[in-house]
């Protein structure tokens, strides 16, 4: 099962020839071509990956250059995203039939072979190609830790066209172990709630502001657009281009925070860190199409760089995270009068927005234990100047951390349960 394993990606440059620099663009063209016949012919009529397989993947083998493998994964890309639409439309949201445009290609362990000697061999249109891995000096890159460990084995990976340079984003997965199976909340948690004015503050008031990634999926948004609506194959390059880009760069904004987060949690000597359900967040935050991207990033690269410290990362429910009341419990849409300011309206806690659901995150997660059938559950969550746990037991930092008097819970006894 899917859940039974722990999922990493590596994104390593390649460095190829001109020859299979041709070949590779040849490979990327077919795969996009066989994507979309395979989702003319399923849309509105099946979703599932064994049906779109089945109805179109002979007409991609008669009307495409896809080897028989790629033809497959083609199937199962178009199957994927029709899926997407289908559950965007069950929301209300309104879709159309995908386009495949993105320069990348699917590729898994029948079309790409990892070698000793630092180099992939590649499926493409013709023949296999072998190309060598742009990897770091620094014995400490972060690819190292899956390429010179037997724990870690290739599973799906992408590679993607920019310009001239080629990037595989090369998939890794392993077993989880039994502590990362376990259900016990124990230890100290770092929550986490994730937005648009601010990309994600954690429950010790740590703040990283949005508005370098805003502005650049903004203007993003505002050049696509215009280039959609010129429809020449040159503005459909065009985007192409700046799609790799404007990736980079969130990407690189990404890697930041994840860094501070992981920081974050370290400093006060956290088990875990905890993010709300990250499906439906786009909607959650009313952000713009790239954030959803953004935060599945984030939480990637909270995951792999958590890992190396022993620190484990998850999500739970997002159900009224916004407009519950970290202190009290006391759960209402008239909680959050603003985006940015909170006000409880049963116990008059202030606090920015944020920072209230970011505690509210952390505390749902600790719960968890308490409310077990054998309640043995013995976790607390980080504060700013303390850890607290949900009886309203409040341990204060040595000194040296500064005090903030609303982490002090209010309420003597436990509060009530989440709402359903």
């Amino acid at each position: 099962m899917a859940d039974d394993y722990v999922y990493r990606t590596a994104i390593t440059r390649l460095e190829v020839s001109d020859e299979q620099r041709v070949r590779l663009e040849e490979t990327i063209a077919e795969w996009k071509r066989g994507c979309q016949i395979a989702t003319n012919l399923a849309w509105n009529r099946c979703h599932e990956k064994s049906d779109v397989q089945s109805l179109a993947y002979d007409t991609l083998r008669e009307r495409t250059d896809l080897g028989s493998q790629h033809a497959i994964l083609a199937t199962h890309q178009a199957a994927q995203a029709i899926t997407g639409c289908i559950e965007r439309r069950s929301r209300g949201e309104q879709t159309s039939k995908p386009r495949f445009t993105a320069p990348t290609v699917k590729y898994d362990s029948r079309t790409l072979t990892l070698f000793d000697d630092e180099t992939v061999s590649l499926s493409t249109t013709e023949s296999r190609i072998r190309c060598p891995l742009v990897l770091p000096e620094d014995d400490d890159g972060f690819q190292w830790q899956f390429l010179d460990s037997e724990r870690w084995e290739v599973t799906e990976s992408t590679l993607t066209a920019d310009g001239d340079d080629y990037f595989l984003h090369l998939g890794f997965r392993r077993p989880k172990t039994d502590a990362q199976r376990t259900t016990a909340e124990n230890g100290t948690v770092l929550g986490v709630d994730l937005g648009v004015e601010n990309i994600a503050v954690t429950s010790t008031a740590r703040f990283f502001p949005g508005g370098e990634l805003n502005h650049t999926l903004s203007e993003f948004e505002e050049a696509r657009a215009g280039l959609q609506r010129t429809g020449t194959r040159s503005a459909h390059r065009t985007i192409e281009q700046a799609s790799g880009r404007q990736l980079r760069r969130v990407r690189d904004e990404m890697h930041r925070v994840s860094k501070g987060i992981v920081t974050e949690a370290v400093r006060y000597d956290c088990d875990r860190i905890v993010f709300e359900d990250l499906t439906h967040i786009r909607k959650r935050t009313e952000g713009a199409w790239g954030h959803r991207w953004a935060f599945r990033q984030l939480y990637q690269f909270v995951e792999y760089k958590a890992e190396r410290h022993g620190i484990e990362v998850t999500q739970v429910g997002s159900a009224y995270t916004s407009k519950r009341c970290a202190e009290c419990g006391f759960t209402s849409d008239e909680n959050r009068p603003t985006r940015e300011h909170f006000e409880c309206q049963s116990c008059g806690t202030e606090a920015n927005a944020d920072y209230n659901a970011a505690k509210t995150v952390g505390m749902r997660y600790v719960r968890r234990g308490q409310q077990s059938s054998r309640r043995t559950g013995d976790g607390q969550l980080a504060l700013k100047s303390g850890t607290v746990t949900p009886n309203g037991g409040f341990t204060a930092y040595p000194d040296g951390f500064e005090a903030e008097f609303t982490d002090k819970p209010q309420y003597a006894t436990a509060p009530p349960s989440d709402p359903v």
